[in-house]
């Protein structure tokens, strides 16, 4: 009898000693279960916010993909009366109560001669007259205009002033996206056609005067500058070209950029300096050239245009941008400007203590970085859409290069463990500061987007 109860014991000793490792298993399995899911690339065309096509801000209506809107300003339309600025009317006409409620954003310009095909000035008569008269009324190839000795003294500190008031406006505004630092020679483009007997652009120092102006009243903008002149590298400045998608003009472009040079404006050797590397930090923008047919750039030669774009880092074309009646070459050159984020793994694991961790491998398949660091959250959505949390993800998306990898790991507490992820749906989201909703658009093929907002994962 001993020996049957002995027997019995060590029976029941066995099945405790195997329950507890089973449970204990099942346990360890709970905590070092993962789960992984891979995502594909998506090479749709698409607009998305700060990128893209950037046509004139007056249009009545933007195709969906537009995200930017392209303003210059005259320094006559701006200041009528010395010291008294027409916001209402500048504001009205090009719609910036409309844009900011869509989510749009801007391209600043402002310019102080622009040839036209009558008899004119860009700047106010009340300037003319402080100035007096001191510049040049021509008539050349390009049109009509008068266009400023920009050496003179009291233009540069009127100026200033102009300048102070915009930064004043909207300095602090984030409805102003990028400022291309205009001002100087025809349309802004910092070039006069001197051969007919105009005032040459200022040299070196006083053109530093005018980009000052600049810096100082907009600190938060992204600036550019129409060449890499040594201003703009000691500011950090992007650059823009105005000739894009003609192939001569735009090498020229880029071999300043590579290379530096000498500025044919005023005969300075280092006047223009190596910055091949700007567009890792500062944008790179401009329009297309109206000196080559539309269906040229966009049909015969989209090839070659495409790479142009690509080669130049660009960021933004406007206000000249691709004709969409040529939908073939629109979307090529818009699916080749600027960034095009999408997550390729994620992986999701249990925290021992409780809750889940959400590790996200981030990648950019497009010619430049975003250059804005906006929020980035992960959210817990539940089935009847709500959002249950709401975490912060570590990422400067302005980091965030073309062929580079960025992984985030992100912790989540209101699931509990991976058990509890057929309740849940995770959505990623990128958050414009100036709306406080959700943005950006990712390139992943295999993920349901609702709007902006990325679903990483759905109850099975």
């Amino acid at each position: 009898m001993r020996g049957l109860v002995k027997r019995n014991l060590i029976i029941a000793a066995v099945v405790l000693v195997l329950a507890a490792f089973i449970a204990t298993g099942f346990c360890l399995y709970n905590i070092f279960r993962s789960i992984r899911v891979e995502y594909a690339y998506s090479s749709e065309a698409m607009g998305n916010p700060l990128m893209g096509y950037a046509p004139s801000a007056w249009h009545e209506t933007v195709n969906d993909d537009v995200s930017l809107l392209y303003v210059d300003i005259t320094w006559r339309e701006l200041e009528p009366e010395e010291g008294v600025y027409d916001w209402e009317q500048i504001e009205s006409e090009n719609q910036f109560s409309r844009w900011r409620a869509e989510g749009k954003h801007v391209v600043l310009r402002f310019v102080c001669d622009i040839p036209s095909e009558e008899e004119h000035m860009d700047i106010p008569d009340w300037l003319y007259e402080k100035i007096d008269g001191d510049g040049t009324k021509y008539d050349t190839s390009y049109g009509y205009g008068f266009s400023p000795n920009y050496n003179n003294d009291e233009f540069i500190a009127c100026h200033q002033r102009a300048v102070a008031a915009l930064g004043e406006r909207y300095g602090d505004d984030t409805l102003i996206s990028y400022v291309e630092l205009g001002s100087l020679g025809h349309w802004g483009e910092w070039h006069v056609k001197y051969s007919a007997g105009i005032d040459r652009i200022p040299m070196q120092d006083v053109r530093m005067q005018y980009v000052k102006h600049w810096v100082d009243a907009f600190p938060n903008a992204k600036l550019l500058m129409r060449r890499p002149f040594a201003e703009a590298a000691e500011y950090g400045l992007g650059i823009y070209n105005d000739m894009a998608g003609h192939a001569e003009d735009t090498e020229e472009w880029l071999s300043w950029i590579s290379n530096g040079g000498t500025y044919d404006q005023t005969g300075e050797e280092n006047a223009m300096v190596a910055m091949p590397d700007c567009w890792m930090t500062a944008p790179i923008g401009g329009e297309l050239t109206s000196s080559i047919e539309m269906e040229q750039m966009l049909v015969s030669d989209l090839t070659q245009t495409v790479g142009l774009i690509r080669d130049s880092h660009t960021t933004f074309l406007g206000p000249k941008i691709a004709d969409a009646q040529f939908a073939d070459g629109y979307d090529a050159v818009l699916m080749n400007m600027g960034y095009r984020l999408w997550i390729s793994d994620m992986k999701l694991s249990n925290i021992l203590t409780g809750g889940i961790k959400v590790e996200l491998t981030w990648q950019n398949s497009g010619v430049a970085p975003m250059y804005a660091d906006w929020p980035v959250h992960l959210q817990v959505v539940d089935d009847e859409q709500n959002v249950i949390e709401t975490v912060d993800v570590d990422i400067a998306l302005s980091e965030l290069l073309p062929g580079e990898e960025v992984k985030t790991e992100t912790r989540l507490s209101h699931i509990r463990s991976l058990n509890e992820l057929d309740q849940y749906s995770l959505r990623l989201v990128i958050v414009d500061p100036m709306t406080g909703q959700s943005a950006v658009r990712f390139a992943v093929q295999n993920a349901a987007q609702f709007g902006n907002e990325l679903v990483l994962w759905e109850p099975q």
